[in-house]
């Protein structure tokens, strides 16, 4: 039987876990809990807080899996389940931490293009500085490699929107590189990562 779930399709996997068959749920756990946990890593910082939030989302889903229409992909609506779960848990321990100051890592970006060190620590602390829903879009993006379709399921609003926050995202990192004068020594690093910036800037227009 578990062999036969490993060929089915999310939503046939879905639809298995309805009539009762929950070793078709243990594929589906299988099959997203790589990309679930990297995206709430990215949110909670920590790796037990980010287990805990994938584990809560997972036990969400199954319990909410009667409800799903199938209007989005399982793993939209599964990250959309996780994606509010770690805002949830953050507003949790505001003490500590806002959901404002959610810092996301750029190691995704750091290891294909840029090579100092350096460069990725100052790219990281202007992500921090970015509006939580354009951090949103821009994770899903970048590093989930989404489509704009799939970021708007997840964050609850219209394709426009998801396209803006993320093309937002972008020009404030671009801007921010080209304006930073510590980067200087690293031009042609940061030159090309700007590049890359620029084209990206004009795939979401």
């Amino acid at each position: 039987m578990t062999e036969k779930c490993e060929t089915l399709t999310d939503m046939e996997l879905v639809e298995q876990v309805k009539i009762g068959d929950r070793k078709a749920y243990s594929t589906l756990v299988r099959r997203h809990q790589k990309a679930l946990f990297r995206l709430c890593l990215r949110f909670m910082k920590d790796t037990a807080s980010a287990e805990d939030v994938v584990q809560e989302a997972f036990i969400k889903a199954y319990e909410r899996l009667s409800s799903f229409e199938a209007r989005a992909s399982f793993k939209s609506w599964l990250f959309q389940i996780a994606v509010n779960t770690a805002k949830n848990k953050l507003r949790e321990r505001r003490d500590t931490t806002d959901i404002n100051d959610v810092q996301l890592s750029v190691a995704a970006m750091a290891e294909t293009t840029l090579v100092q060190g350096s460069i990725a620590d100052v790219l990281h602390s202007f992500v921090d500085e970015l509006p939580p829903r354009q951090k949103t879009a821009l994770v899903l993006r970048v590093y989930e490699d989404l489509s704009f379709k799939e970021i708007a399921e997840i964050m609850e609003c219209p394709y426009d929107t998801a396209k803006a926050n993320y093309r937002h995202a972008l020009m404030k990192l671009k801007t921010d590189l080209e304006e930073h004068s510590e980067l200087h020594r690293w031009t042609d690093e940061v030159g090309g990562f700007v590049m890359e910036m620029t084209r990206r800037v004009a795939e979401a227009d």
